[in-house]
């Protein structure tokens, strides 16, 4: 059935739904997907009418730029249950600002921030039943733009799609994380697209991360790109390190993702008093802290992971095993975040955003 509403999104609602056949206790992250899916184009120098459609395969001619000069950036966002049915997002405007600076570095065009909002909006309300209430239950939200425009000369597109699909979710890690230092491959470089969600920094981190993960580690936290020496984000978290009772994190520039939990963590540390220092942390810093027991946490902090203890990290051949601590900082941020994301604690900051 095709249907519109004021806002001009073209809705075609799926004729039965798969929501029967997902195991919701069981579920792989990122590889069940809901009942629909929201497409606008970018044709003629313009957005084209946004649609909602059942989610399905498309077509895309071989030439498509996306597939020869990587024009593609994506968001991660979740949407939350409280037990009263309420749906809410997370602080989705930071998702919106992130986008479209990541689609303008990449010589993108810009998304409606209406037709952003809207599409949202009404795509949670058709897969309302796939966001399942209670901690540590979320539906992840990836919106994407691709190149689609089909020509091969090395230049940007004249024609994109913006998608969003969704996908329900339980936490990304398990358990804690082992990491190790980078001391040789970069994920980013000075003047770079580090600070963008584009696809291509998570290919590039691929293979490195592959061959830390045949030595038994989860992670690489990486290196700046010039000299190794100063720590900046993991592979897909912004990282935070704890010596003694003070939290640490890297600056952004234009190697470093600004993270939306990254930021949130900063102001929950603020609302708590704990010192949070934002400025370079050298990794020769950090194994002395390991050696003279100062070095009380390491914890990443993202949409996907929320925030993630790490257990221990190497670097140049040597480990470092974490203690465990009663009075985690870790533990702490991970509840203050999910209570106020699932409805459960007092929002100061207005971060809730709820899907009417």
């Amino acid at each position: 059935m095709v249907e519109s509403n004021p806002n001009e999104i073209v809705i075609v609602k799926s004729e039965d739904t798969k929501i029967n056949s997902v195991d919701f206790n069981n579920l792989m992250f990122g590889r069940v997907f809901t009942d629909h899916m929201f497409v606008c184009d970018f044709e003629n120098g313009k957005w084209q009418t946004p649609k909602i459609m059942p989610y399905q395969p498309m077509t895309i001619e071989p030439s498509a730029r996306v597939f020869h000069y990587g024009q593609a950036v994506f968001e991660g966002m979740k949407a939350y249950k409280d037990d009263d049915g309420k749906v809410f997002l997370f602080r989705p405007n930071e998702n919106y600002q992130r986008i479209n600076k990541s689609a303008k570095r990449l010589a993108m065009p810009e998304f409606p921030e209406a037709y952003f909002f809207e599409g949202l909006k009404t795509l949670l309300q058709l897969d309302n039943e796939w966001i399942k209430p209670g901690l540590g239950n979320s539906l992840y939200i990836r919106p994407f733009v691709i190149a689609t425009e089909p020509a091969i000369a090395a230049s940007p597109a004249e024609a994109y799609r913006f998608m969003i699909i969704c996908s329900p979710a339980k936490a990304y890690y398990n358990k804690p994380v082992r990491v190790l230092f980078a001391e040789k491959y970069s994920r980013s470089a000075n003047g770079g697209v580090g600070f963008a969600k584009a696809a291509g920094n998570y290919a590039s981190q691929f293979y490195p991360t592959s061959l830390a993960q045949k030595k038994g580690f989860d992670q690489i936290i990486w290196t700046d790109a010039s000299t190794h020496k100063y720590l900046e984000e993991a592979g897909t978290m912004n990282v935070f390190f704890r010596i003694e009772d003070k939290l640490i994190t890297a600056p952004n520039n234009d190697r470093i993702l600004d993270g939306v939990t990254r930021k949130s963590v900063i102001q929950i540390a603020k609302d708590l008093g704990i010192d949070c220092e934002v400025r370079n942390v050298s990794v020769s810093e950090i194994k002395e802290a390991a050696k003279n027991g100062a070095l009380k946490e390491i914890f990443g902090a993202g949409t996907a992971a929320v925030i993630s203890p790490v257990s221990d990290f190497e670097h140049a051949g040597e480990i470092f095993k974490l203690p465990e601590n009663e009075d985690s900082y870790a533990k702490l941020f991970k509840e203050k975040l999910t209570h106020i994301q699932h409805n459960l604690a007092e929002d100061k900051h207005d971060w809730r955003y709820e899907v009417k």
